[in-house]
């Protein structure tokens, strides 16, 4: 059977013997909106727990409405035009920023910003790229759950009325995206990012993909976006096309859940302990490095069987992600070695990329992972501890060679946008 997978603006494909293919598995979503467009404006039109935009805009000076940055698949030039539209016409005085909710990751650049939003937008509005290492960008706003400091981009803290757009989709530690996580991690200070991705949290099992309940991560963002007064979010869902299946907007809390409970009906997926999964971080642009292809990893970690092998299809033409992350897995004289060590690392002394450091080990302790790619440097992947192919047959003959020639083989082509659960 042939199987294609999302990598980077393409596909890689390979054929699979369908006496050891145990099944493709992907969210069951209802198909896109005929009209995305319209689909935006039927949320806008009808918010969940919250007034809408036009009416909020009619009581204040100013807004801040957040934006996702170059590392989310988010149809921006979809929805901010609609909510700039709408906060002008509730208050046509209004003064609006737009604030690039960069988190830990790199500053967006002009280019990418023209790709999200179209070069009108980006000429004409006034566009401020959040950076959480700039203090005098910040100021404090209490003390989260977790006991962390939390300092928030100040423009999002001083505005009249702060807004987010953004997608829901299954997050490997905080449940899901989408709703809060605009604010934290999106706008908040290093400190704050550090406090809220301790190894504790990272190690909870409820820090989990699906998982919202008794999830120490999700608790803290929640505070943090309650605190600045997220006001009203507009989150879509979104097919394996990157096309929307729905739109959900309103307060913050009311929204995102209503968004989180409609997708736990789609996105779960039984899969059987295979001894391959092959998997993707569901390419561009989530596939840009090796740091974000971790999230598709933990998919292939919740199929496979103790020392199977994960096969990730991921361009990664960006390297590894982050100089810290890099040094911590090459540096390394084992996974397991890593991983103990992380877990001593008290709440209050988390290092920058810690949590995916932790992640990437806790699943080459139990797991060997085949990176497919033709934009990365293989040996940068080899001195991560991982294994690299240049296409996804020739990564399913490195598996194969491990795991035995009647190994079975399960099919995740889109790491990223499911929860997986093991079948009994």
């Amino acid at each position: 059977m042939n199987i294609s997978i999302p990598y980077g603006r393409t596909r890689m494909e390979a054929d699979v013997p369908a006496d050891r293919l145990l099944g493709v598995f992907e969210p069951s979503l209802p198909p896109p909106a005929s009209d995305p467009a319209a689909e935006v404006a039927r949320a806008l039109d009808h918010p969940i727990g919250s007034p809408t935009l036009e009416q909020l805009a009619a009581g204040t000076r100013n807004a801040v409405l957040i934006l996702s940055d170059h590392t989310r698949p988010v149809p921006s030039r979809l929805i901010v035009p609609q909510m700039l539209s709408r906060l002008r016409r509730g208050n046509p005085g209004i003064d609006v920023t737009l604030l690039v909710a960069t988190g830990f990751h790199r500053a967006t650049r002009r280019e990418e910003l023209v790709e999200k939003l179209g070069e009108e937008i980006v000429a004409k509005e006034k566009i401020v790229i959040h950076d959480g290492r700039n203090e005098a960008s910040l100021a404090d706003a209490g003390t989260l759950p977790s006991g962390g400091r939390l300092r928030l981009n100040r423009l999002a803290l001083e505005t009249g009325l702060l807004l987010s757009e953004g997608f829901i989709e299954p997050h490997f530690f905080a449940g899901f995206s989408g709703g809060r996580k605009s604010v934290l991690p999106g706008v908040a200070s290093r400190e704050t990012v550090l406090a809220n991705h301790c190894a504790e949290f990272i190690a909870d099992p409820r820090a989990r993909t699906g998982i919202l309940e008794g999830n120490p991560v999700h608790r803290d963002m929640l505070f943090a976006a309650d605190r600045a007064r997220l006001a009203f979010v507009a989150n879509v869902l979104l097919g394996p096309d990157r096309r929307i299946v729905r739109a959900f907007a309103g307060a913050h809390r009311e929204a995102h859940e209503a968004g989180c409970a409609f997708l736990s009906e789609y996105c779960g997926v039984r899969v059987p302990e295979a001894d391959i999964v092959v998997t993707s971080n569901g390419g561009h642009p989530l596939d840009q490095n090796v740091y974000q292809a971790v999230k598709g990893m933990t998919a292939g970690e919740a199929a496979a069987r103790e020392g199977g092998v994960i096969v990730i299809c991921a361009a990664c033409g960006d390297g590894h992600g982050g100089e810290g992350f890099f040094r911590a897995l090459s540096g390394a004289s084992s996974p397991r070695a890593l991983l103990d060590r992380i877990l001593a690392v008290p709440r209050t002394a988390t290092e920058p990329d810690q949590w995916e450091v932790q992640i990437l080990a806790r699943v080459l302790c139990h797991h060997r992972v085949v990176v497919v790619t033709r934009d990365c440097d293989h040996a940068l992947l080899r001195a991560m501890g991982l294994d690299a192919a240049s296409s996804l047959p020739e990564a399913l003959d490195l598996a194969t060679k491990w795991t035995g020639p009647d190994a079975k083989i399960a099919v995740i082509p889109d790491g990223v946008s499911v929860a997986v659960r093991r079948r009994a």
